[in-house]
């Protein structure tokens, strides 16, 4: 479908389809004043600004119970094969038995079921990723799976008009890459929270996983920028070298830097057990 052909679905079948990709009424209600919309950018555009600006938790929770269990053992099996949750898909029964006991103790402590853009990750990094949100307050888990509801409505608008061009869409306002200069090899595996303050504390917004290539592309969703501020990255270094039975110096390596406007922040880390170093890359 074409957004042209979409903008000329009844409105109550639009909106359905809406829902689909994001299921808060309150957020396609607001999505559908503007219906019909003028181009690809402005329905992306749309939804990610009234995502963060005019949604609040009773939506983002709303949206979070139109998701499957990512951890259950029967949807796991039965459900997560599909291309978003393919990384799931080839996963051990062990694998898949300790996502079912993390997803349980997630469910227990924040309320909600665990959501994550699986997209490109595989059950393990997922699982990796669970214990690591386990730590969070419930406040920066709502934030962060509403982040993760973002990146996924983004997907599915995507997926809904499969024939639009959706070339604009750019990476990550914030990106990262490790380089374990050791070994002269990409750091993989290692787990990052991005922080921002809040009431003079530092809170998780975005955390991830460093992948094969020793990156994480998609730390927040495309199309949605950070007011220029100063943020915190954090490394679990420690964990990475550990895993290697490697001593370190640096168990945790944080990077503290300031944004100035809406362009792309690259914050790169080189790291050996006893050193690192940071610059802006490009």
């Amino acid at each position: 479908m074409t957004l042209a052909e979409y903008n000329r679905l009844e409105k109550e079948v639009a909106a359905k389809h809406l829902m689909d990709c994001c299921g808060s009424m309150n957020w396609v209600a607001k999505m559908m004043l503007h219906f019909p919309f003028a181009s690809e950018q402005q329905l992306v555009h749309l939804s990610s600004t009234i995502w963060y600006e005019q949604c609040h938790h009773v939506d983002w929770r709303e949206s979070f119970t139109h998701h499957p269990k990512i951890g259950d053992v029967k949807s796991l099996t039965e459900k997560f094969a599909g291309k978003e949750q393919a990384g799931v898909a080839s996963a051990t029964s062990a694998t898949i038995e300790a996502l079912a006991d993390a997803n349980a103790d997630y469910e227990k402590k924040f309320g909600f079921i665990f959501i994550v853009c699986a997209t490109g990750k595989c059950a393990e990094e997922m699982l990796q990723l669970l214990h690591d949100r386990l730590e969070n307050s419930i406040d920066e888990e709502l934030h962060i799976a509403m982040g993760e509801q973002q990146k996924i409505t983004i997907i599915r608008l995507k997926k809904l008009l499969l024939s639009a061009p959706f070339d604009f869409l750019k990476v990550s306002q914030i990106t990262t890459h490790v380089l374990d200069t050791a070994q002269g090899i990409p750091g993989k595996d290692i787990s990052i929270r991005m922080q921002a303050k809040k009431n003079g504390l530092w809170q998780t917004i975005a955390q991830g996983i460093t992948n094969a290539d020793g990156r994480i592309p998609d730390l927040l969703p495309q199309e949605h920028y950070l007011k220029p501020d100063t943020y915190k990255m954090i490394f679990d270094t420690g964990s990475y070298f550990k895993k290697q039975n490697l001593k370190t110096f640096y168990p945790q390596v944080d990077i503290i830097f300031n944004t100035f406007d809406e362009s792309h922040y690259h914050v790169p880390l080189l790291v050996n057990p006893f050193g690192y170093s940071t610059y802006r890359g490009s």
